[in-house]
């Protein structure tokens, strides 16, 4: 068993909140966590039994004591207006709802439980779950637990195969959303090609064969359903023409190496996508890494050249990474113009492995088995 660091957080909201969202992608084991706290009830939404219990919600859920736990509460969306009537004339009930959708996708948990509800997000392993010494493995197989440790890379590769199925087929219809799997499938496979691309919906509908509006309904599923980040750009107070569209990646590498049909590290770094995908498995692991939300990270990048990965602000300061797939970077003027137009307090370049060393006052090169160590210190 995997300790998750989630569990802690988890434990620790449901001591002030009455209700606490945990979210993320099926499979990625939000249930094993939830197992793992000490709860008096716990109704599986999947298990057709615990679905028949709640066709008369308010006769199941209102005799019960302690915590509960409701898992794939997507499926009962209309139970949120009753959790919010127990939660606030019951003091001796506590909720933990878990979704595979984003607060966006499950509306009504925002509207019925608003000042009620406390969310954290779970995703697949990250680093310090897994530990340094598995990082290639964690690379290449993504971070979705039954793929991580699977018995080979062919087995890791056969059940994402059956993962993308079983959400296309299953997951989505679910959600009450009505596209054809197939449709949906051929798009995301486009869709691999723009990792780490500037999102421009325009030319991926024309790609694709839809209007604008119909190829941003599918990239907001796929977001919201955490298959993929779009990370937003910074441009407040920068004189400079800067990009003002979001960057796509696929939050799980290993998904992404399926998509490409990547199935171990020795086709990996004969594909053209090696750095895209070094790029957006470093960027994953660094916002874990500093727990940084959605609307915490940014990329920020001119028309004239100058880029930064990832940037964010903490103890009032603000910082920036940039990933380069290269044994031994080095600084570039790209980097001196981010440092001076931002302004950074500091910059870390990620590459895969080596020493940690200078480039510049204010730059330093970081090889990603040291960056939990590194920007914690730096940071904190």
């Amino acid at each position: 068993m995997i300790s998750r660091h989630a569990q802690k957080e988890v434990e620790e909201r449901l001591k002030h909140f009455r209700v606490v969202g945990l979210l993320g992608p099926r499979q990625c084991g939000k249930t094993t966590l939830a197992r793992q706290i000490s709860a008096e009830h716990f109704l599986d939404l999947e298990n057709p039994v615990d679905l028949a219990k709640l066709d008369e919600p308010k006769l199941c859920l209102e005799p019960l004591r302690g915590t509960i736990v409701i898992d794939e509460i997507q499926r009962k969306p209309d139970l949120f207006p009753l959790l919010r009537h127990l939660v606030d004339y019951r003091s001796d009930q506590r909720y933990l709802i878990l979704g595979s959708a984003s607060r966006d996708l499950i509306r009504q948990s925002s509207e019925s439980l608003a000042g009620r509800i406390s969310y954290v997000s779970l995703h697949g392993f990250d680093l310090e779950e897994v530990g340094m010494d598995h990082l290639t493995k964690l690379w290449i197989r993504g971070g979705f637990p039954r793929s991580f440790l699977a018995s080979d890379d062919r087995v890791s590769f056969q059940w994402r195969r059956d993962f993308i199925r079983d959400f296309l087929e299953r997951d989505i219809p679910q959600l009450g959303i009505s596209i054809p799997s197939e449709t949906l499938r051929r798009f995301w496979m486009m869709l691999s090609h723009y990792h780490g691309q500037i999102l421009n919906v325009s030319e991926i509908g024309r790609s694709f064969g839809v209007s604008d509006m119909t190829a941003r309904k599918y990239i907001d599923i796929l977001a919201g359903t955490f298959m993929v980040r779009l990370l937003q750009p910074w441009f407040t107070n920068v004189g400079k023409r800067v990009v003002k569209q979001p960057r796509l990646y696929f939050q799980d590498s290993g998904i992404f190496h399926t998509l490409q049909n990547i199935e171990n590290f020795e086709e990996l770094t004969a594909h053209p996508k090696l750095g895209a995908s070094w790029e957006g498995f470093a960027l994953e692991m660094a916002i874990r890494c500093l727990r940084l939300s959605s609307d915490e990270c940014f990329f920020w990048k001119t028309h004239g050249g100058s880029e930064v990965d990832l940037f964010w602000k903490a103890k009032g300061k603000l910082w920036g990474i940039e990933v380069k797939y290269s044994d031994a970077p080095r600084r570039t003027r790209s980097m001196l113009s981010a440092i001076e137009a931002l302004p950074l307090e500091h910059l870390w370049v990620i590459y895969p492995k080596g020493d940690s060393y200078p480039l510049h006052q204010k730059i330093t090169a970081l090889p990603l088995d040291q960056i939990q160590k590194v920007l914690h210190q730096q940071i904190s």
